[in-house]
């Protein structure tokens, strides 16, 4: 009886449905120990290097590893059982399934991954980080897709075909909302301009960037209007940005002086207020050097121009306005003119009877043995002409 007994037992033991279940137990148990083992030697060698990628590539292998260990031990118990040619087939499906879910799941991680690193450096990737994510994910689901139905022996070639084709319409249907999407995308590789940036476009528009978007840019104008751009216009156009590379700016403020005046005293007391400026204005920046350079001989004073440093776009007005203001209190008290236009009027002999008709009126005075200059203010009206 006891022989019976241990000969059954065998019998038992060498049945295709224990071992079956046995190997699975086994398959899974053994190969979630060596998983752990090694994900958390790769954890700690990742932690010691000031590589950030090692990190994300490391935490997205998790949960495809466990699909792709529960999917081959599947495949293992089918192979242990005498099942009919249709359960194989199954279970062969399930396998491949269960491999294309994990290589979507593991490119899916890594991506979010990628993007939340990266939009936490970037403003501008922050606001297109959703659209970039959903397309990622759908052209990765469409390819694991693809691969799971290739690997079960259905042709693709049909389906790529059919989207080629459907890609052309929705691309001929789409063409400014693609355009527009790929300049925000440009943009967002490229940062010619970024959320808080004061920037000036070709037409004189000026603001500050509030938001790039996939489609638009959104630009806050200084009268608190908001000027909503496409992208594409955007992109094709030179704009100025008052950011980059750094953002303080030259104010350039032009000044005119008396031909009688001593530049060496003008350019002196010019420099003292314009470092007064520069130490005492809110806006300015205190350590920098500005600049007196003479440009030439105009009209009716000798031109110059003086180069200030604001810190930002915005501290430009005030430190021009503070600049002026005792610029002009300062050349007052130390007697340096800046001048009106003034013109000349050269009066040849024979021309003087119209003389005083044209300064007035009255009887013509007479004309005079040789030329007379008269000197007059130009009124505000003819300026410049």
């Amino acid at each position: 009886m006891p022989a019976l007994d241990n000969l059954t037992a065998l019998q038992w033991a060498a049945s295709p449905w224990i071992q079956a279940p046995a190997a699975l137990v086994l398959w899974i148990g053994l190969f979630l120990v060596v998983k752990t083992i090694v994900l958390g030697a790769l954890r700690r060698m990742a932690a010691k290097t000031a590589w950030a990628w090692d990190d994300i590539l490391i935490e997205a292998l998790s949960t495809p590893l466990l699909i792709t260990i529960l999917g081959s031990g599947l495949l293992v118990f089918d192979r242990i059982l005498p099942l009919e040619p249709e359960w194989d087939r199954g279970f062969d499906v399930l396998f491949a399934f269960s491999i294309s879910l994990a290589l979507v799941l593991f490119v899916d991680k890594v991506t979010r991954g990628v993007l939340d690193r990266l939009a936490s450096e970037s403003l501008v990737l922050s606001g297109a980080r959703g659209l970039i994510q959903g397309s990622v994910r759908g052209l990765v689901i469409g390819l694991g897709l693809l691969i799971f139905l290739d690997s079960i022996g259905i042709s693709i070639t049909p389906i790529l075909a059919s989207l080629g084709v459907g890609s052309l319409a929705v691309a001929l249907a789409l063409q400014d909302t693609l355009a527009n999407l790929f300049a925000g995308l440009y943009m967002i590789a490229d940062k010619p301009i970024e959320p808080g940036h004061m920037i000036r476009l070709p037409g004189g528009e000026e603001g500050y960037v509030t938001r790039v978007g996939w489609r638009s840019t959104w630009i806050r104008m200084p009268q608190n209007n908001m000027l909503i751009l496409p992208n594409s216009k955007l992109a094709g156009n030179t704009i100025i940005n008052y950011d980059l590379p750094q953002p303080d700016i030259t104010v350039t403020v032009t000044v005119g002086v008396h031909y009688a005046s001593d530049l060496d005293a003008v350019e002196r007391v010019t420099l003292e207020v314009a470092r007064d400026v520069q130490r005492t204005v809110q806006g300015a920046v205190p350590d920098a050097e500005p600049a007196v350079r003479y440009q030439g001989f105009a009209d009716s004073s000798i031109q110059f121009q003086v180069a200030l440093r604001a810190s930002d776009f915005p501290g430009t007005a005030v430190v021009r306005h503070e600049f002026v203001k005792r610029l002009q209190r300062r050349y007052r008290s130390e007697g340096i003119v800046v001048p009106y236009p003034v013109r000349t009027l050269d009066i040849p002999p024979g021309h003087a009877s119209g003389l005083k008709e044209a300064l007035g009126g009255g009887a013509a005075a007479p004309a005079p043995e040789r030329p007379v200059g008269f000197t007059t203010p130009i009124p505000p009206e003819r300026r410049g002409s």
